[in-house]
């Protein structure tokens, strides 16, 4: 199963999956050469940062090893907002990048020859319209009304003309 790597520099992040071969047995904090992942990233100092297994469970660098473990959380890392006090127990996974993992997150350390909008051109899609000033799509005036909208019209129309055909019955 490739991994989903998000390479994070200055604010922006490039997606690309690559097997999990290249990044198994690495840790949360390990640094690498950009060339391991692409030969394109030659030049490039790269830090794994965290990253989350198949079912949703974050990789934590406080648990040593690849398995499962809950974790007494208080408020910050992998905890919403909490009152005051509050400990909850969270399952996380080890720092070690296995074959359970699937997604990692990756900080540009040192930048290469070559800047990254260079090596994934198909990712800067949104920066070339905003570069090219492309026109905004104008709204349409009318709604378009979904099937269950307009569904629910007819019938509030069919019962006010049923109500409307119906003789009043006066009362004696």
């Amino acid at each position: 199963m490739p991994i989903k790597l998000n390479i994070s520099e200055k604010g922006k992040a490039w997606k690309i999956e690559v097997p999990e071969e290249i990044l198994s047995g690495k840790s949360i904090g390990d640094k690498f050469d950009g060339k391991e992942i692409k030969p394109e990233l030659d030049g490039y100092e790269l830090e794994i940062t965290g990253g989350s297994d198949s079912a949703g469970f974050p990789l934590s660098k406080d648990v040593e090893g690849l398995g499962l473990k809950g974790l007494l959380l208080k408020k910050g890392w992998g905890m919403k907002n909490s009152g005051e006090g509050l400990r909850l127990r969270k399952t996380v996974r080890g720092k070690i990048i296995s074959g359970t993992t699937s997604q990692v997150n990756i900080n540009v350390l040192k930048a290469g020859k070559k800047k990254l909008e260079e090596i994934f051109p198909e990712q800067n899609k949104g920066e070339e319209l905003k570069k090219e000033g492309a026109p905004k799509e104008e709204k349409a005036e009318e709604k378009k009304e979904t099937p269950k909208e307009q569904k629910a019209e007819e019938k509030k129309e069919e019962k006010k003309e049923a109500k409307a055909e119906k003789p009043v019955e006066e009362k004696k």
